[in-house]
């Protein structure tokens, strides 16, 4: 049995590839997903079949992977034409197959820094 990091990992890699069937194993029948950035949350079939109608030319880079039993954190690139993604996801796997998660998303470069940090940043 694959470690629930390898299941997140898989999962990822293989919406990379447009892999939807194979990805589809991955995921429980009744997977819950919320992005935080906008309130959505997604139940079922519905996570896999938005992701599969956002628009084609994104890539996915997995950037590392962290578990703690069935728990994984994933740092995610995604990268569409000249904009780049960040994912921050939180899932629970169990039994082979992802059951829930919570995304965070951001757009690289998409806020500008507060005057009073400026000191502090390299």
């Amino acid at each position: 049995m694959e470690s629930a990091c390898d299941v997140v990992r898989s999962f990822l890699e293989r919406m990379e590839a447009r892999d939807w069937d194979g990805a589809a194993e991955l995921l429980s029948d009744t997977v819950h997903i919320e992005y935080t950035e906008t309130c959505e949350q997604f139940d079922g079939d519905n996570f896999l079949a938005m992701n599969r109608a956002y628009p084609d030319g994104w890539t996915i880079e997995v950037v590392e992977t962290l578990a703690d039993d069935d728990r994984v954190a994933a740092q995610v690139r995604v990268q569409h034409g000249e904009v780049t993604y960040w994912c921050a996801g939180f899932y629970r796997v169990a039994n082979g197959v992802i059951q829930s998660g919570v995304e965070h998303w951001v757009t690289e470069g998409s806020q500008t820094p507060p005057v009073w940090r400026q000191q502090f940043a390299s």
